[in-house]
């Protein structure tokens, strides 16, 4: 039996932009992909902390210390810059393999969105 688990977790970072004109996708500063364990074009659930919205996109590899957080596309509809959003990524894994399994969970400075040590 395969279950679906947390795998990436980046917690309450800030978004930057907010790009209607732009193909759906969320981008995302590399050093916060690299922290969570997330790649370019991984399915991520986004969760804004001030309105409730919650929606699903993929990601786009952004600048490397930028603290790049913007959504792309209609997604963009459903922030607004300044916003605080928790980004998810999932893994299906077998049962037993799921017990010991250990999601990257990061928690960025929320005014930066800096990778903190």
């Amino acid at each position: 039996m395969l279950i679906e688990v947390l795998k990436s977790k980046l917690h309450c970072v800030r978004v930057t932009e907010a790009n209607l004109n732009y193909m759906g996708s969320i981008t995302i500063d590399e050093d916060l992909m690299d922290a969570a364990n997330l790649i370019a074009g991984e399915k991520v659930h986004v969760v804004n902390n001030n309105n409730g919205e919650r929606f699903e996109t993929y990601i786009i590899k952004g600048e490397r210390g930028s603290g790049c957080i913007c959504l792309n596309g209609a997604a963009a509809r459903k922030v607004q810059v300044g916003d605080v959003v928790i980004i998810m990524s999932y893994a299906q894994m077998d049962f037993e393999e799921a017990k010991q399994f250990k999601p990257a969970v990061v928690f960025p400075d929320v005014n930066t969105n800096r990778v903190l040590k």
